[in-house]
């Protein structure tokens, strides 16, 4: 009787320490993820495999009630509600896909990992142990995704033992052989520490400080410049000719996060400024659920915040180059870079604003995401954030 009670414990304690050393920030140690399907599988009753569940969850995600209440300038009981409720998605998921039967099992626990690839349950598919492919099967691409996919089956299989032995051999191999994704040539991101007021301070010597930014960084002959989320704050024809007039004169091109106003909210873009002009490259598929994308508020007669594209514009034409962008939130979950990476895309640019994320590891988890995403298609990368 003991023993039946200590193994159930021994799960739900290990699950939150996986996912605290998984989603960690760095990214050599997303594989450590891939211990959650096997603690899954290996769960006696659909309880524990709920509470194990929860416990990855809440622990890869911790930093969501402190970035909360710093967004809102609140206290922290706004973002624990909000953490609950958005684990409430995984663990439903994979509480109802859990099963004893171990010939099946497999193709739950595969049901469970595409369901909270794409929407709607993707909306809120952080942490998604299928992010490591990049770690374990750097430059293999597709073929490393169908391996990864394949390893996470043989994870909730009788044999996940001898699967997690061969996983191991290839993280090995991997960090033996490590190197980060290179920058693309001609290419350079910029990052901020400018705090909360990137995107609220409107005025004139901010565009002028950024502008100074954006050329000192073509100082050394680079031709793309990236600057975070938000960097423009509005996106207005005032701000436009300003930008313009100065890039006149020279042959480089600023990609710049700014938000796009109308009367039904606004949309969170990047916005590509050379000196013939500037435009919208690229609208957010999924800002942030909650703090930014709020669609329940249109049944209110109210704007409805930062509007979702979900599945536009997956890749953008820049310059003779074609580029997947990625903006904070959609470093975070799978559906956004798969979709862009079914284009081929020369490189990937990932930007963002996570001034409210200091204290937690929010930032770095979203660069280790972006950075093995990359690696396992082989592309450049380029990132600019501002905290």
């Amino acid at each position: 009787m003991r023993r039946d009670h200590l193994r159930p414990m021994l799960l739900i304690f290990a699950s939150p320490a996986i996912g605290l050393v998984g989603w960690s920030g760095h990214v050599a140690l997303l594989p450590v993820a891939l211990g959650f399907p096997a603690l899954w599988s290996i769960s006696r009753t659909r309880l524990v495999a709920a509470l194990v569940s929860a416990g990855y969850f809440l622990a890869a995600s911790r930093g969501l009630p402190q970035g909360v209440a710093a967004f809102y300038s609140s206290d922290i009981w706004p973002g624990l509600l909000l953490w609950l409720c958005a684990s409430l998605s995984f663990v439903a998921v994979h509480t109802v896909l859990w099963t004893k039967n171990a010939g099946t099992r497999p193709f739950r626990y595969l049901l469970a990992a595409v369901i909270m690839a794409i929407p709607p349950f993707g909306i809120t598919g952080w942490a998604h142990p299928v992010t490591a492919a990049g770690v374990l099967f750097p430059g293999w691409g597709w073929w490393g995704l169908a391996l990864m996919t394949a390893g996470l089956a043989g994870l909730v299989t009788r044999i996940w033992p001898a699967v997690a032995i061969a996983l191991t051999g290839f993280w090995l191999w991997s960090a033996a052989i490590w190197t980060g994704p290179k920058l693309p040539e001609a290419w350079r991101g910029v990052d901020l520490e400018l705090g909360v007021s990137l995107g609220r301070e409107a005025g004139l010597q901010r565009q002028r400080d950024m502008i100074a930014t954006a050329r000192g960084a073509t100082g050394d002959g680079a031709l793309y410049v990236v600057l975070p989320e938000s960097a423009l704050g509005f996106w207005t024809p005032t701000v436009e000719r300003l930008w313009t007039d100065v890039l006149r004169d020279g042959d480089a091109t600023v990609i710049a996060g700014a938000a796009e106003i109308d009367a039904g909210g606004y949309d969170n873009v990047l916005v590509a400024i050379d000196r013939k002009g500037g435009h919208i490259l690229y609208r957010e598929r999924m800002p942030v659920p909650g703090s930014m994308w709020q669609p329940w508020r249109s049944v209110l007669g109210e704007r409805v915040g930062a509007k979702a594209d979900f599945f536009a514009n997956p890749v953008v034409s820049v310059g003779a180059s074609r580029a997947a962008p990625l903006i904070c939130y959609e470093q975070l979950i799978v559906w956004p870079i798969l979709q862009s990476m079914l284009h081929d895309p020369d490189l990937v640019v990932a930007v963002g604003n996570g001034w409210w994320t200091e204290g937690t590891s929010i930032v770095a988890i979203q660069r280790a995401a972006a950075t093995a995403w990359a690696k396992l298609f082989a592309k450049p990368l380029v990132i600019a954030f501002n905290t």
